[in-house]
């Protein structure tokens, strides 16, 4: 099978599609034929080096498999595998960093409890765009312990963590604040954002006239830190996305979210037949050419590779 691999660190140009042999499912494995598998910015982190000088994985000996996000049927299972068996339409997560072969491939072997099912009649290209970034912002609404009825101010809306924390408040019956482009407005408001806030405004200022006192909780998916912060009432909460929290201020909560893979959460994701966004769709030997198009920005959704 084909798989995308790194040896050494740099720019799109690092990337290879190799021929590896094909995986085998070990005891709580499952094997998934991919269908798909989005494109996101780890994987653009991983193959530079940045996750490496950020201290968070280790460089690369050998081979070194890209991609997280997986959609496809499940084609083999190993033994003591209970909920899942071939032909299973899935879902799931890649979440460890230094493995020789991940998402991006023909085929992929994760651990059942990192795997969740997918609806019939939802399309297998979109749901490789759910499990990081829905999963991420469902672990972020987590931390932020939003009651219905509370207010939550979200930075980077319109990104794929945003949308999906905006969307998954907004149906919990969160009041939510979305800080984007004024371009992306009409998305968000389909999303559920109550009150949409230029990216450029003076945050602070705009939210407090909006929810006097300010929010009662932000997740904090563009990295604004300080800024954010003080649009959060005292006592408040903060949630950081892939770390940079900043100092906990007047009393306000902050904690940084890290993904974990979580099947059964996946699951449940999937059921609830979320706004799933792909920006493009590309085979898997123009990857290269993805995280080029990555690299520019701009893009909203997730571009998907297909084997």
């Amino acid at each position: 099978m084909r798989a995308v691999v790194v040896h050494r660190f740099g720019g799109p140009e690092v990337l290879q599609l190799v021929d590896v042999p094909d995986p085998e499912p070990g005891p709580g494995q499952v094997r998934i034929a991919v269908a798909a598998a989005a494109v996101n910015p780890v994987d653009v982190a991983t193959r530079s080096g940045a996750l490496t000088d950020a201290g968070l994985m280790p460089p690369p000996r050998g081979a070194m498999g890209i991609g997280w996000d997986v959609a496809g049927v499940i084609d083999a299972v190993g033994a003591q595998i209970t909920g899942f068996a071939p032909g299973d339409r899935v879902v799931g997560l890649s979440d460890r960093l230094a493995l020789p072969v991940k998402a991006q491939a023909d085929y992929v072997v994760l651990d059942a409890d990192a795997v969740g099912h997918v609806p019939d009649g939802t399309d297998l290209v979109a749901a490789a765009t759910l499990p990081l970034n829905s999963l991420t912002a469902a672990q972020a609404l987590d931390l932020a312990a939003f009651r219905p009825g509370s207010t939550l101010l979200v930075t980077g809306a319109a990104g794929g963590v945003g949308g999906y924390a905006v969307e998954l408040a907004a149906r919990a019956g969160v009041q939510v604040v979305a800080v984007a482009n004024v371009s992306d407005e009409e998305v968000l408001r389909d999303l559920g954002a109550a009150h949409v806030v230029p990216r450029d405004a003076d945050l602070a200022s705009v939210v407090r006239a909006i929810v006097p006192g300010g929010v009662d909780a932000a997740i904090d998916a563009a990295h604004l830190g300080v800024t954010a912060l003080d649009a959060v009432r005292g006592g408040g909460c903060l949630v950081a996305v892939l770390g940079g929290a900043p100092v906990p201020l007047r009393g306000i909560r902050v904690a940084n979210v890290w993904i974990r893979a979580d099947g059964t959460r996946l699951t449940a994701l999937a059921a609830q037949r979320l706004h799933l966004r792909v920006a493009d769709v590309l085979p898997l030997e123009s990857v290269a050419e993805a995280h080029r198009r990555l690299a520019k920005g701009s893009l909203r959704g997730r571009l998907v590779l297909c084997p």
